[in-house]
């Protein structure tokens, strides 16, 4: 609330003021207010004090007692040092006495949802009411002028950005500079935006100060009409005093062993982290640097690789919750941990049980299962690209094609296929027992069988990956050989030490040569052309199978059910910024009973607007860009035109959305057992 000589803003609360209708608090107290007092910003904080007292307890803190966090905590955080009187609530007769504007006279009735504030016109001072709902730290509900991030700050997604979006961010980032420089005016923020943030931390603390006043007040209201006890009561209460002492033996006991409890739980955990941290190793180890790793060749090695991180960044995650509940600290920084921590949780649980019922079904129906991978694997990568190939060898739509150089590709990959098909038929019977261990290994998770499924794809279309370089190889030759005989009839050449086209004088001799091999590579490429494009539009049709898996892995590591569910729940548990209505006044002077010469005054409602679908799913918006832009992008088209190998997005881009939530490096296992045992 801030007061000022033209200007009186008012914040109250419109959960908290209905309590001062109550007629047996009005008979012993006078409602007084208390508010936080600063230069041009101030909140609310309610209660009930005898207005005799009330100076004198405020001021030797007897109000602040027995207070939980700490009232030096509360003040450090809103960035004050004392709580003020404002004004009475159903005090006297306001109209009766001189108006001040540093003690304001209110008055509530269960027939208006609005507290009347009694300021006359004559005062010359407009006034501000801003109601809000209190936000409720036991239910973790705050505000927060900006939306919370449910991704990890330090994870290091900027590194692993590709280089296109980085070049993309980087262009904004140098036309926002070049708008700075051409603005025309600058208005700086004024004192009332800069402390806009400390009234939001008044606010979330708000719940905290109306306890600790309620608290101290009931205390010294039972002192001040305490009677002695009879004799009856001092028998109960001396048979409650021996129980409590052996219940403070026993807690003592307790207390005594749990912190040994403590250590040897820790030092299992700490035990089972190592072993992670060794198969992490193994996941992450590189023969060079520049190879790939295990994890960057095997979805089955990110999958375990993910878990391992879990299972090891938990018990810091676990520590960091555990901290928030005994400080306020900033909500906005420590609930995303809260939310962050349960949403993994939740989803290795939801996980597990997926899992669980599909491992049941693959070990129950193993057999049924690997005849129908068996079938459909037979059908359409060896039995249907076999018949297509013989197609190709008898003019496929019209195309007249090289007979010599058809029937020669088509015996080579034929030949290739018979081979592969008689491997095939050598792991046939092995794939009931292999179904049977995915479905053993399901009991880890859904996401698991999944990760097995795709490498098991990747290993059994292999066949398919290699007549496609194959062809891609021999048509891009081909292309390259015949752009660099078309300039030779230009007179060019091509300079590849300085990357351009020169000219270039030619013998008959050479023309000659160089004008057979172009016609004979010329009417040869449509040969080629017919197999490369099969087996390109084989690899494609694999890649978006891979790429539905992924997909399915995707949403199994990373969808966030736990913050779908405190928004539909309650949408004040992840703020996503603040917002202001401006109430009728016509509508909020109905329900007025007293009826004097009052100045306008504007009534304000102050929301917490819940975070926007668009931010929850922000990531999977970016993963979608990055396919977008890696498989839709004129490198990609040019590629497949001309034969280059299409380059697969790198894990490292597919997999930081899962990864946005642990941190990039790990914790070493001294500060895991340092953090623990505090």
């Amino acid at each position: 609330m801030g007061l000022m000589c033209d200007e009186l803003s008012l914040v109250f609360s419109s959960f908290l003021y209905l309590r001062f209708c109550k007629k047996d608090i009005c008979n012993i107290y006078r409602d007084v207010w208390n508010h936080w007092l600063t230069l041009d910003c101030a909140v609310m904080a309610w209660g009930c004090f005898q207005s005799t007292r009330i100076d004198n307890e405020l001021r030797s803190g007897s109000f602040f007692r027995k207070s939980r966090p700490s009232i030096d905590r509360i003040f450090d955080i809103c960035g004050q040092q004392e709580l003020c009187v404002l004004g009475d609530v159903n005090g006297f007769a306001a109209e009766k006495e001189e108006f001040h504007p540093e003690y304001l006279h209110t008055f509530t009735h269960k027939s208006s949802r609005y507290p009347q504030i009694y300021c006359p016109s004559t005062s010359g001072v407009t006034m501000q009411v801003i109601l809000f709902e209190e936000p409720d730290p036991r239910r973790m509900e705050f505000h927060s002028l900006t939306p919370i991030s449910l991704a990890l700050e330090d994870n290091g997604a900027d590194g692993e950005n590709d280089d296109m979006e980085i070049k993309d961010r980087e262009k904004q980032e140098l036309l926002v500079e070049k708008l700075k420089q051409h603005t025309v005016t600058r208005i700086p923020p004024t004192e009332k935006e800069e402390s806009l943030q400390m009234i939001i931390h008044q606010i979330n603390c708000t719940h905290e100060t109306t306890e600790i006043l309620r608290i101290n007040v009931e205390l010294l209201n039972s002192r001040r009409y305490r009677r002695a006890l009879s004799v009856s009561e001092r028998v109960v209460e001396s048979a409650h005093s021996v129980w409590r002492t052996a219940l403070g033996y026993g807690w003592a006991l307790v207390m005594c062993c749990f912190p040994w409890v403590v250590n040897i739980f820790v030092i299992i955990m700490l035990f089972w982290r190592y072993l992670a941290h060794l198969l992490l190793l193994i996941l992450e180890w590189r023969l060079k640097p520049e190879l790939a790793a295990l994890k960057d060749i095997s979805a089955t090695a990110q999958q375990c690789d993910i878990r391992l991180q879990q299972f090891c960044y938990w018990p810091l995650q676990y520590d960091t919750v555990r901290q928030r509940k005994g400080d306020l600290g900033d909500a906005t920084n420590s609930y995303p941990h809260y939310i962050r921590f349960y949403n993994s949780l939740w989803l290795v649980a939801n996980d597990i049980i997926i899992g669980i019922a599909l491992g049941s079904y693959l070990i129950e129906n193993g057999t049924t299962v690997a005849d129908t991978i068996d079938y459909y694997l037979k059908t359409y990568t060896i039995d249907g690209l076999g018949r297509t190939i013989q197609w190709l060898l008898i003019d496929p739509g019209g195309l007249k094609l090289n007979e010599e150089l058809d029937r020669f590709l088509g015996d080579l990959f034929g030949w290739v296929l018979n081979y592969w098909a008689d491997i095939t038929m050598q792991i046939s019977p092995w794939l009931p027992t292999i179904i049977y261990a995915i479905g053993i290994s399901s009991f880890a998770g859904a996401s698991m069988p999944i990760a097995l499924f795709s490498d098991l794809l990747s290993i059994l279309t292999i066949h398919i990956y290699s007549f496609y370089i194959a062809s891609a190889r021999i048509y891009n030759w081909q292309l390259s050989i015949i752009y660099s005989l078309f300039h030779l009839f230009r007179g060019k050449k091509i300079n590849v030490l300085r990357k351009r086209i020169d000219s270039c004088d030619y013998e008959l001799d050479q023309l000659l040569i160089g004008t057979t091999l172009f016609i004979l590579l010329i009417f040869l490429l449509p040969t080629v052309m017919v197999y490369y494009c099969l087996f390109a539009a084989s690899r494609m049709a694999i890649i978006i199978l891979k790429a539905a898996l992924e997909t399915c892995l995707a949403c199994l590591n990373h969808f966030p059910l736990f913050a779908l569910m405190l928004r539909v729940k309650d949408s004040k548990r992840l703020p996503g910024g603040i917002m202001f209505e401006l109430k009728d006044p016509v509508e909020v002077a109905q329900g007025f009973q007293h009826k004097f010469d009052t100045a306008p005054i504007a009534y304000i409602h102050l929301k917490s607007t819940p975070l926007p679908l668009s931010a929850m799913f922000k990531q999977y918006s970016q993963l979608g860009m990055r396919l977008k832009r890696h498989y839709f992008s004129a490198r990609v088209i040019s590629c497949l035109l001309t034969g280059k190998a299409v380059p697969p997005i790198h894990r490292r881009n597919l997999y930081s959305m899962q990864y946005s939530m642990l941190p990039t490096v790990r914790a070493h296992w001294r500060e895991v057992w340092e953090r623990l045992r505090k």
